[in-house]
């Protein structure tokens, strides 16, 4: 048997260090075993995922070094390598469980189904799918269908026993099967949810080992019955544990910079990403733990993953890209830092933004400066002197942050619709809400185009700004943080300040 492993990013939003982590061990495994590693893109939730998500993902794996022997951008005997390409699989096999009595259309309106839920929590019940449709006639369900009623195909779950499971990690698990809900496997817009498309992918890929984040550890019985109502042979799982911060909680872009594109503009090398990442995989002793790839390849072990959750440390990835950095040969450290350096972006556009705005050549320093620097030290008393309240202030930046994660291409144009529509929702004037962005973004309330300087930073690195400024503001706390969420969906529009 040849040892096949993926990874299967979903294209909709920025590459997460998550998934170079979940990369990087299921390669390793692979090779390990002289096995194959594929890349496959999860791109069935329409309205989410993007073509030019897709392209960061390719783009931040292969910056790190990470190379797939079957995928979108390199073909192989298993394709196509997007699921959005692979429908008419889906609905074969959705329509084969449906006819075997597996699965059901539910025609649940949203209105019936969340009083469903809220009854069983007010009973101190585990919400879940009471098979309402599973027992519907031929003549009802084709009466539905004449009226064209919209419907959803869900998984038949067994009403008794226990589901017997195994994680190569974890050992054996079991659950009820009275707690597995009769999940969704088709959507009511023909697309498969996770799930159906998942397991049919891995089947028909040849996946002899699913390696992936414990997050999928409770999906984990209604795919083992998939592959059993299909006769398929079931890959061995291996769930691994999330990241975490150094106070143990998840890693999460609300704490911590997640994406791999903010890590490339920082300046950290990909050999440091690596590095730090394969010391989760490895059992180190005392000594150096300064590694390249080549070495984690071969002192890879996956019993060495430790249940608890790898840290993921910002203070020891500094440390190990300090050495890295130290220990390249001056040549090579030359080409890293110019390759670093034109990620900003054209220098003639860098130099034109700059040009109106310059008595002397030696005024560009100080005004490009924040182009190619981390975290700024921001001046507490130019915020203090800002012409917006603190609250106002908290809430621009919140409301931008929210709206940035939402944009799908990063633009000068959607950064401009962005900050005006903040300054609508607060209900301030729009210069005064780009001044307060100046300050996040440039570290001065005056510096060059504020548009332009964001689409060429990058979503990541303003998102870092923003969220820094707002905890010298003192931070918003998640309870706050939902109550803006509602006052704001339920409020209307405000018409923008503009004097």
């Amino acid at each position: 048997m040849t040892v096949r492993t993926r990874v299967a990013p979903s294209p909709t939003g920025d590459p997460h260090i998550g998934t170079a982590y979940i990369a990087l061990v299921n390669l390793l495994f692979a090779r390990a075993h002289g096995g194959q590693f594929l890349l496959r893109i999860e791109d069935t939730d329409r309205a989410r995922s993007t073509a030019a998500s897709e392209r960061m993902i390719l783009k931040a794996l292969h910056w790190l070094g990470l190379q797939w022997d079957e995928g979108p951008d390199v073909g192989g005997p298993h394709g196509p390598y997007r699921q959005s390409e692979r429908s008419a699989l889906y609905s074969e096999h959705a329509e084969r469980l449906i006819q075997e009595g597996k699965a059901f259309r539910c025609y649940c309106t949203t209105e019936r189904l969340d009083a469903l839920r809220a009854e069983q929590r007010a009973a101190g019940m585990k919400p879940k799918y009471d098979g309402f449709c599973q027992h519907l006639t031929p003549e009802e369900r084709a009466e539905k269908d004449a009226e064209g009623i919209p419907s959803v195909v869900r998984m038949a779950i067994p009403e008794e026993g226990v589901c017997r499971m195994h994680d190569r990690l974890r050992g054996d698990i079991e659950v009820a099967w009275k707690e597995v809900d009769m999940q969704i496997l088709v959507k009511s817009d023909g697309l498969p949810t996770y799930h159906l498309a998942n397991v049919v992918d891995d089947h028909f890929m040849e996946i002899t080992h699913v390696i992936r984040g414990e997050e999928w550890i409770p999906s984990l019985p209604k795919h083992l019955l998939l592959y059993e109502y299909f006769g398929w042979q079931a890959p061995e799982f291996v769930h691994l544990p999330l990241l975490r911060n150094p106070d143990r909680s998840k890693l999460s872009k609300r704490k911590n910079p997640t994406s791999i594109l903010w890590y490339e503009r920082m300046g950290y090398l990909p050999e440091t990403l690596i590095n730090l990442l394969g010391l989760f995989t490895v059992s180190v002793g005392e000594g150096d733990e300064k590694f390249t790839m080549e070495e984690i390849a071969e002192r890879f072990d996956l019993s060495a993953i430790s249940l608890g959750g790898p840290v993921f440390d910002l203070q020891k990835l500094d440390w190990l890209n300090g050495r890295w950095l130290r220990d390249l040969p001056a040549p090579e450290f030359q080409s890293k830092v110019a390759a670093w350096a034109s990620g900003v972006g054209p220098a003639d556009r860098l130099l034109g933004l700059a040009q109106t705005r310059i008595e002397r050549l030696s005024d560009l320093g100080g005004l490009l400066a924040f182009f190619f620097q981390g975290r700024l030290d921001i001046d507490l008393a130019a915020l203090e002197a800002s012409k917006l309240e603190p609250e106002s202030a908290k809430k621009a930046l919140q409301f931008a942050l929210w709206d940035i994660d939402a944009v799908d291409e990063w633009t000068k144009e959607a950064v401009e619709r962005v900050l005006r529509a903040t300054a609508e929702d607060v209900g301030v004037k729009f210069r005064d809400c780009v001044r307060l962005f100046y300050l996040a973004i440039a570290g001065s309330a005056q510096s060059v185009p504020l548009f332009d300087s964001m689409e060429m930073l990058g979503r990541d690195i303003c998102r870092e700004r923003l969220r820094h400024v707002l905890e010298l503001y003192g931070g918003v706390s998640k309870k706050q943080g939902e109550a803006w969420r509602k006052e704001r969906a339920a409020a209307p529009r405000p018409e923008a300040v503009t004097d």
